[in-house]
């Protein structure tokens, strides 16, 4: 009888891990940029527009010569499911108007291996104030690629963040946070904070390089606090001289 009553109560406990296990994986959304990196008990968190991809020759695509080619252009379309961001809606700024086109890159792979790619500004994207959240719209054509996020610190030193797995069909939003140990300013030097964005790289998975792949990106953006911005003094002086 012992013997059973400790098999049941073990099966029980087991239970309720996987129970447990399951409802975290469920409750697991986009990162809460008001929990992000919070240093002080004041924040201003705003939606704001890193880049719409409308200009395609400011991008550039690249990869080893010897793994395929690779091209990239400028495409008419976007997700369905994208919302307007508020203050652009408040100006009068109409979606339909500024935000029109997709970035395409194109990939012909010439053998399978572990292949990886960049797609990368003309030159970095600074974002005002201390970013919390950034996220970008993408076509992932269901392949097992893996995207990561290229930024630079307040020093310049470069970071890769993880945004996940391509392996889905259709038009995905994929957000990321920005771990609190990423510097994004310093008190010796108030003139200036934040983060730069210096593209993408996509890792291959060897089981999906062979044919043609495609991606597709579309209107960036970032969540952040941009309390110490606007809080400024207007007669305070800019160390920037």
């Amino acid at each position: 009888m012992k013997l059973v009553k400790k098999k049941s109560l073990l099966l029980i406990v087991c239970l309720l891990a996987v129970a447990s296990l399951t409802a975290q994986e469920f409750s697991v959304g986009e990162p809460n940029a008001e929990e992000i990196g919070v240093d002080s008990a004041q924040q201003k968190l705003k939606e704001v527009s890193v880049t719409k991809y409308e200009d395609a020759g400011f991008w550039k695509a690249s990869m080893a010569l010897d793994n395929g080619l690779i091209s990239i252009r400028r495409l008419p379309g976007g997700p369905l499911d994208k919302e307007p961001i508020p203050d652009e809606e408040e100006i009068g700024i109409s979606q339909s108007e500024v935000d029109k086109y997709v970035l395409g890159v194109k990939v012909e792979y010439f053998k399978r291996g572990f292949h990886e790619f960049l797609v990368t500004p003309a030159r970095p994207m600074a974002i005002e104030g201390i970013t919390k959240t950034i996220s970008v719209w993408v076509v992932g054509r269901n392949n097992r690629h893996t995207l990561k996020l290229l930024i630079s610190d307040y020093f310049g030193n470069r970071a890769e963040i993880t945004m996940g797995s391509l392996n889905f069909t259709g038009w995905k939003k994929m957000t990321v946070a920005i771990p609190p140990h990423i510097i994004q300013r310093d008190y010796h030097h108030a003139n200036r904070m934040g983060i730069r964005v210096d593209g993408f790289k996509i890792l291959c998975d060897p089981v999906d390089t062979y044919g043609d792949y495609y991606i597709y990106f579309d209107d960036m953006r970032a969540v952040t606090d941009l309390y110490s911005e606007e809080s400024r003094d207007v007669d305070d002086m800019q160390d920037s001289w």
